[in-house]
């Protein structure tokens, strides 16, 4: 199965930023022979750049052609309404992306998400033909507590509804203490969890849920990369900060091939 490796800026980038989007472009196809659709031919590795909503479709226009897929941050379950600010799932389509990222820490802790919601919110991805990257993981309190696996556990159960059976997804495993902050959990924590996620994924989706890839994201780098995405199920990476520059996120795509 092709490992997944996806660079979230987050809010992070104006329009000279593209010019990174394209150094990434350009290295996958001098160094690792890309081909079409986000398969880097050989490699067994997709990639996908998840830019801030003003840059999707300036981005998913600048690399047409390339083997970089383009995607959203967030989306709205309602395909549309008076729900001011927000993106549904059919703009990000009508912009240019392919995938999404649904679920992440951020938004859960900083906007209130339930499982609930981003269940819903999968729902309208893939309504729009999009392909979701679920999140889920634990904060620093609920590892501290012996919580880890049960947190993670009940997120999965509650965020992957069963329309996702047969359709193309993955679910990104983040342990909210290591995002940003430089910490990365050792190899067996990573596999610990990541075989927790596995279980319930097949669990609730059934084979569709065994095969699905598990990314892990939490302070990814270059000098990491290689080591994780070697460590059993990790079906490759939710990359943040280390996405935003090019030379980095393909040293990155690297330690996958």
């Amino acid at each position: 199965m092709a490992k997944l490796i996806v660079g979230n800026w987050k809010m992070n980038g104006l329009g000279p930023a593209l010019a990174e989007a394209q150094a990434v472009a350009a290295g996958l196809a001098g160094s690792l022979a890309g081909s079409l659709g986000g398969t880097l031919g050989g490699s067994g590795v997709r990639v996908g750049l998840c830019p801030p909503a003003t840059l999707i479709e300036r981005m998913a226009r600048s690399l047409s052609g390339s083997p970089v897929l383009v995607g959203g941050q967030d989306c709205r379950a309602e395909a549309s309404g008076a729900f001011t600010g927000d993106v549904s799932a059919e703009m990000l389509s009508e912009a240019g992306a392919v995938l999404v990222i649904l679920g992440h820490s951020e938004r859960r802790a900083g906007c209130g998400e339930t499982d609930a919601l981003v269940a819903a919110k999968v729902e309208a991805a893939l309504r729009a033909g999009l392909e979701p990257i679920i999140c889920v993981g634990e904060t620093l309190a609920e590892r501290e507590a012996g919580r880890a696996v049960a947190v993670v556990a009940t997120q999965v159960r509650g965020s992957l509804p069963q329309v996702l059976a047969g359709r193309a997804f993955s679910v990104a495993y983040e342990p909210v203490w290591a995002i940003g902050t430089g910490l990365t959990p050792t190899t067996a924590q990573i596999e610990e969890i990541h075989a927790a996620v596995r279980a319930e994924m097949s669990a609730v989706l059934g084979v569709p849920g065994a095969r699905a890839p598990i990314l892990y994201g939490g302070s990814v780098k270059p000098a990491n990369a290689a080591e994780i995405l070697s460590v059993a199920e990790v079906g490759g990476a939710l990359v943040g900060g280390a996405s935003l520059k090019s030379a980095d996120f393909l040293g990155i795509i690297a330690g996958a091939g």
